[in-house]
């Protein structure tokens, strides 16, 4: 078993998610990787960040799409490879990293999958941040400007991407519950009690 614990974190678009997963983080001294999973990626594979960037928890429509799901199985291609630039090695190489990094040290892992990728690890919280549609709605707009209609065809986007990402990696529903060990309303309270009630929860689970 190992030492250090992995916390990874699924969030609906709006629900504050991502700034939970910073200050979750902050609070409990260890780093939280989200967009840097990225450029990690991108040096151990040598493929140009940009690429990865691109499919960020988001993958390219094609004629098989809804009919044909590449379940993550971790292979790695080598450069010369036809397919090295491929959807499924960026997501490959990705998960690389965050094995990696549920190897050897605590962290906050932000989307990816990482809940998926790290099953059969026993170091892994797995939380889910959600929050009723007109909440999201409201923190977009805080945070991003825009108006309601705005605000609302972004949230129905983003979620929809990381619907579809998660299925076509895992075959699982994005938002089920029954993939995470913690689901969290987060309109239901400040991000400061929030973050107490999930921190009393990690250490109550490591016990």
């Amino acid at each position: 078993m190992m030492d250090n614990t992995v916390i990874t974190i699924a969030r609906g678009y709006g629900s504050g998610g991502r700034q939970l997963g910073l200050k979750l983080a902050d609070k409990l001294g260890i780093h939280c990787y989200d967009r840097e999973l990225i450029r990690r990626a991108s040096e151990e594979s040598g493929i140009n960040e940009a690429l990865f960037g691109e499919n960020d928890e988001k993958i390219k429509k094609s004629p098989l799409f809804g009919i044909v799901k590449k379940h993550y199985k971790g292979q790695l291609l080598p450069p010369r490879d036809a397919d090295f630039t491929s959807d499924d090695n960026l997501f490959n190489y990705q998960a690389k990293v965050i094995k990696e990094l549920a190897e050897t040290e605590s962290c906050v892992i932000i989307g990816r999958c990482a809940d998926y990728v790290l099953k059969d690890y026993d170091n892994v919280i797995k939380l889910y941040f959600y929050a009723p549609f007109d909440d999201c709605i409201k923190r977009v707009i805080e945070t991003y400007g825009g108006n309601e209609a705005e605000a609302t065809k972004k949230i129905h986007q983003h979620d929809k991407y990381r619907a579809e990402y998660y299925r076509y990696y895992t075959g699982r529903d994005w938002n089920d519950a029954t993939n995470y060990d913690f689901c969290l309303n987060t309109s239901s309270m400040s991000y400061d009690k929030l973050i107490d009630i999930v921190t009393n929860y990690i250490e109550t689970s490591k016990r």
